[in-house]
């Protein structure tokens, strides 16, 4: 599935995004001053969402999630989501995929992840929800990672990732 190209901004995402957060997950997902642009550009938390393709391709990624995942907004938005885990990691990222898929969200996920660089860090705290536009069709998926660690300092409360 393609999607169109999408800028760093866009109110319409920013719509989706927050609207699907609520509409599922019960919650906003951020405070009702928030522009797509605070989103993008400041916000405290990771955030990605990949398309409804069977092997899901990144869309978005707001600058905490380039910042950890060491891609800028075009590598990223280049990239399949399932090489944001490491291959022996894929099973339980896939699990996580299709709890959302049959239940619109899940909430309290923790994952090893992989940087470009190859550093490895845990994702906390995730949120993950369905992207479901007005006319009702599954466009994609979107997380936000509240939380995350070095994955090679021992547990992952010892030391916060660089990110």
């Amino acid at each position: 599935m393609s999607h169109p190209p999408l800028r760093h901004h866009d109110p319409d995402f920013f719509g989706l995004l927050s609207g699907c957060h609520l509409r599922f997950v019960g919650s906003p997902l951020v405070d009702p001053t928030a522009t797509a642009r605070w989103l993008y550009e400041e916000a405290p938390f990771g955030l990605l969402a990949h398309d409804a393709d069977p092997d899901p391709q990144f869309f978005y990624a707001n600058r905490r999630a380039q910042q950890c995942f060491e891609y800028d907004w075009e590598e990223f938005t280049e990239l399949r989501s399932r090489l944001s885990a490491e291959p022996d990691r894929q099973e339980d990222r896939d699990r996580l995929l299709d709890v959302v898929l049959r239940n619109d969200f899940a909430t309290g996920y923790r994952g090893l992840r992989i940087a470009k660089s190859g550093r490895r860090f845990w994702i906390e705290d995730v949120t993950m929800w369905n992207l479901v536009n007005g006319a009702g069709v599954r466009v994609g998926q979107a997380a936000a990672f509240y939380r995350w660690s070095d994955a090679s300092t021992g547990p992952p409360d010892v030391r916060s990732a660089n990110c």
